[in-house]
C-alpha cells in the first residue's frame, strides 16, 4: 500500500511590510531628572550614549495598551482590517506575567478573531526575530497577514541607583503589518546567538531568587531590591561594533544590495557611538539617512527599530518604497538583520 502524501502548504511568493505604527509614552524623562538619581552630568550621558531624554510609561500605559495603540496605527496604514490578521507576534522582555502570553490579550482587544498569538523573548533583536517568523508564516501559507509588535516597559526593570544603566532605558511600542507581495520586500533574515556571552546583559536575579530573599528578610533588616537589568558595557560595545557590522554586511549581501543603494539605515537604538562605528565599518555613504531615535527615546529594546522606522517615515528622512537595512542586537547575546522595503 502506497503511503499517502501530505498536501504541501502553499503561500505567497514573497512578503513585505505594509504598515508601521508606534506609541511613545506621555511622560518625558530628560537627563536633568536622571541627574537626581546618579552622580553624573548631561554632557557625560550624551557623550556616552547620545541620549538627551527618554519616555517612561505611566500606570495606564501597560505593555498591552501601548501595543494596541501602535498596532492600531499599523493596521490603519496597511489598509487591512484586524479580522484579516492571521498571526500576532509580540517581542518583549518586560511583560512581567509569565503566562498567558500578552499577545493573546492584544489580539482579542484588536479584534483579530482566533488568530494564533504568542510572545517571543529575544531582547533587542526581538523585532527582527518576529519579522523573520512573519515572513516564513506568509510564504509558508499559514497566514496571509501577520502583526509583529516590539514593546517594552524597561522602566520597570531599571535600577535608578545604577550609574551605568539608569540613563539608558525607555518605554514604548512599535508595530508592523507584514503581508503578501508580488516582489521581495523582506530579504533573508541573518539571525543568531552567542550564549557564551549571555551574562554580559542580564537581569540581576531570577524571580524565584528574589522572592526567596524576600521571604528570608520577612520585612525586617535588609531591603530586598526588585530585579533589574545589568550590562557590562565594554564587552557589549566591542561585540556590537565588530561583530554586528559583519552581520549587517551579511544581510546586505544576502539581499544582493550594496550600501549605496539603501534609502535608510535603521539599527537598534542602543548607543549613538555604536551606530557611528557601524556606519564607518559598513562604509555607508553620507547620503544614506540613519535613524538616531535614541536621542529622544532612549533604548527601547524590541520596540526601537519599528519606532525609529515610523519616525523616519513621518519626518520625511526616509520614503515609502525605500530599501532599509535593519539590525537588532542585545541580551543573549542575540542578533537579527535584514534588508526591507519601507511601507
Amino acid at each position: 500500500m502506497t503511503t499517502p502524501q501530505i498536501r504541501p502548504a502553499t503561500g505567497a511568493a514573497f512578503s513585505r511590510i505594509l504598515g508601521v505604527g508606534g506609541y511613545r509614552p506621555v511622560r518625558v524623562i530628560p537627563n536633568s531628572e536622571v541627574l537626581n538619581w546618579i552622580d553624573s552630568s548631561d554632557e557625560w550621558i550624551r557623550s556616552r550614549s547620545g541620549i538627551a531624554e527618554r519616555r517612561w510609561a505611566g500606570p495606564e500605559e501597560s505593555v498591552a495598551e501601548m501595543s494596541v495603540q501602535a498596532a492600531g496605527k499599523a493596521i490603519a496604514q496597511s489598509g487591512i482590517t484586524a479580522e484579516q490578521i492571521g498571526g500576532v507576534i509580540v517581542a518583549t522582555v518586560s511583560h512581567l506575567k509569565q503566562t498567558p502570553a500578552i499577545a493573546t490579550e492584544i489580539a482579542q482587544r484588536l479584534g483579530c478573531g482566533t488568530a494564533p498569538a504568542f510572545d517571543i523573548s529575544a531582547a533587542c533583536a526581538g523585532f527582527g526575530y518576529g519579522l523573520g517568523l512573519a515572513d516564513g508564516m506568509i510564504r509558508g501559507g499559514s497566514a496571509e497577514y501577520v502583526l509583529v509588535i516590539g514593546v517594552e516597559r524597561l522602566s520597570d526593570l531599571t535600577d535608578t541607583s545604577d550609574r551605568s544603566t539608569a540613563f539608558i532605558f525607555g518605554d514604548g511600542a512599535g508595530a508592523v503589518i507584514v503581508g503578501p507581495s508580488d516582489t521581495p520586500g523582506i530579504g533573508k533574515v541573518i539571525w543568531g546567538s552567542d550564549g557564551s556571552q549571555r551574562d554580559v546583559i542580564s537581569q540581576t536575579q531570577a524571580w524565584d531568587t528574589a522572592f526567596a530573599k524576600q521571604d528570608a528578610v520577612n520585612g525586617v533588616g535588609e531591603e530586598q531590591k526588585w530585579p533589574a537589568l545589568r550590562m557590562d558595557g565594554q564587552p557589549v560595545f566591542r561585540w556590537a561594533v565588530w561583530e554586528m557590522a559583519k552581520v549587517a554586511q551579511q544581510a546586505l549581501d544576502a539581499a544582493g544590495i550594496t550600501a549605496d543603494q539603501l534609502g535608510a539605515f535603521i539599527p537598534h537604538q542602543a548607543n549613538m557611538r555604536i551606530t557611528d562605528a557601524m556606519i564607518k565599518a559598513l562604509k555607508l555613504p553620507a547620503s544614506v539617512p540613519v535613524a538616531r531615535d535614541i536621542a529622544e527615546t532612549g533604548n527601547t529594546s524590541a520596540a526601537s527599530i519599528p519606532l525609529a522606522m515610523e519616525r523616519m517615515l513621518e519626518s520625511g528622512e526616509a520614503r515609502s518604497g525605500d530599501l532599509a537595512l535593519i539590525i537588532g542586537f542585545g541580551a543573549g547575546l542575540v542578533y537579527a538583520a535584514a534588508v526591507v522595503t519601507l511601507p
